[in-house]
């Protein structure tokens, strides 16, 4: 139970995200596998691009913790953080274009595992929770909505 307990520690959400990219990998090569002639490139090509998904989010991840340690300059560095992101996926389906050593669209496909992986983040939360047999906490009420539903604030009308 000793990777348990290190998972645990990690950052939730890009966990989350990245069992999501495996996902989506998976389905990916076992839909893939039937409708492609080569294989071996197409598999090459979708994993190299959920890999880089796997990157680019634990890039998108530190950068936001840089941002909100920042204060002023965040929105900045956010985009310098998506703008280096960007060149580099265009970089790599630029390599892989010219070079044909993998098929650009199987890479993206992989890559694209990170935009999935955020409709996926519901369900991956909920195999998340049940993996760590934790639940999510029930949000309690401000004191001021309390009071309000108890009506003792006053309704503003604006």
């Amino acid at each position: 139970m000793k990777i348990i307990e290190t998972l645990k520690k990690t950052n939730r959400t890009l966990l989350e995200m990245q069992l999501g990219m495996v996902f989506f990998g998976v389905v990916c090569q076992a839909a893939g596998v039937w409708f492609v002639e080569d294989k071996g490139n197409y598999t090459l090509s979708l994993w190299f691009g959920v890999a880089f998904a796997v990157a680019g989010s634990i890039h998108m991840c530190r950068t936001l913790d840089r941002a909100l340690l920042s204060g002023g300059d965040a929105s900045g560095i956010v985009t310098r953080g998506y703008l280096f992101r960007y060149c580099m996926v265009a970089a790599v389906l630029i390599v892989i274009s010219v070079t044909g050593a993998m098929n650009p669209l199987t890479f993206f496909l992989g890559y694209m595992s990170l935009k999935v992986t955020a409709y996926l983040q519901p369900i991956t939360h909920k195999l998340c929770n049940k993996l760590f047999h934790e639940t999510d906490p029930v949000a309690e009420p401000l004191e001021e909505e309390a009071a309000a539903q108890e009506g003792e604030i006053p309704a503003q009308n604006s």
